[in-house]
C-alpha cells in the first residue's frame, strides 16, 4: 500500500537509457523531464556519481533552514532494466528513504500526452520501476508517469518505447516531458499529494496501476 502521508521529496531520478540512440525515444521521458526540470533550476554541472549523472538543487521550502531544501537530481547510467541499483545507492548516500524519492517514467497505459502523479503503488511490468522496487526493497516512492499510449497493430512494445521519433512528434513529445517536469516542480514545492490532485484533476484512475 502506499505511504498515507508521503514525506517531502529528496530525491528526483528520471528513467532512461543513456547513449545516442535513445536520446529520443519514448523510454526516455524520464531523462527529458529530469533535463527540463534541472533547466529551470538553473543547473549548468551534472556529476557522475555511483552509476549515475546527478545535480543538487534548492527549493523553497518555508519549514526548512533557510527556507531552502536541497533537492538530487538523478540520470541513471546503467540502462532502463537495472535502474535500481544507482538509486538505490544514491539514496543511501544523501540518506533519502524511499518515500522521499520521486520518478519520472514512461507509461504505457496511459494516453500519449498525459500526465499523472501518484504516490506508491507496483511497476504494472515496467522493468525501471521493477529494479527500483527490488533494490530498494520497497514501492512507496512516488511517481510523475508519462503517458504514451500502446503500441499501433502488432508492434512489439520493445520496438515502440525505443522507436526514433520523426521531427513533429518529437516536439509534441518533449512539451508532453515538460508538462511532467513542471508537476515534478510542484510536487517539490507544494507536496506530492497537492501535485497529484491539481495534475490528475481528482482522476479517479491514478490508483490502477
Amino acid at each position: 500500500m502506499a505511504a498515507a502521508a508521503p514525506k517531502k521529496i529528496c530525491m528526483v531520478a528520471g528513467l532512461g537509457n543513456p547513449g545516442d540512440e535513445y536520446e529520443h525515444t519514448r523510454h526516455n521521458a524520464g531523462f527529458k523531464a529530469i533535463d527540463e526540470l534541472a533547466r529551470q533550476a538553473g543547473v549548468s554541472y551534472w556529476k557522475t556519481q555511483l552509476g549515475a549523472e546527478v545535480a543538487v538543487i534548492a527549493v523553497h521550502d518555508p519549514e526548512a533552514e533557510g527556507q531552502r531544501r536541497e533537492v538530487v537530481l538523478v540520470k541513471p547510467q546503467s540502462y532502463m532494466n537495472t535502474s535500481g541499483g544507482p538509486i538505490s545507492k544514491l539514496c543511501a548516500q544523501y540518506k533519502v528513504g524511499v518515500e522521499e524519492l520521486l520518478v519520472i517514467h514512461d507509461e504505457l497505459d496511459i494516453p500519449e500526452g498525459d500526465v499523472r502523479v501518484k504516490v506508491g503503488g507496483g511497476h504494472a511490468g515496467h522493468n525501471g520501476l521493477r529494479s527500483i522496487i527490488d533494490k530498494m526493497g520497497g514501492r512507496d516512492f512516488s511517481r510523475i508517469r508519462v503517458g504514451i499510449g500502446n503500441p499501433p497493430g502488432r508492434m512489439p512494445v520493445a520496438d515502440f518505447v525505443l522507436k526514433q521519433f520523426r521531427p513533429r512528434e518529437l516536439d509534441e513529445f518533449e512539451a508532453t516531458c515538460a508538462r511532467a517536469a513542471d508537476a515534478a516542480g510542484l510536487a517539490l514545492t507544494q507536496g506530492v499529494v497537492y501535485a497529484r490532485d491539481h495534475v490528475n484533476g481528482g482522476a479517479a484512475s491514478n490508483g490502477k496501476h
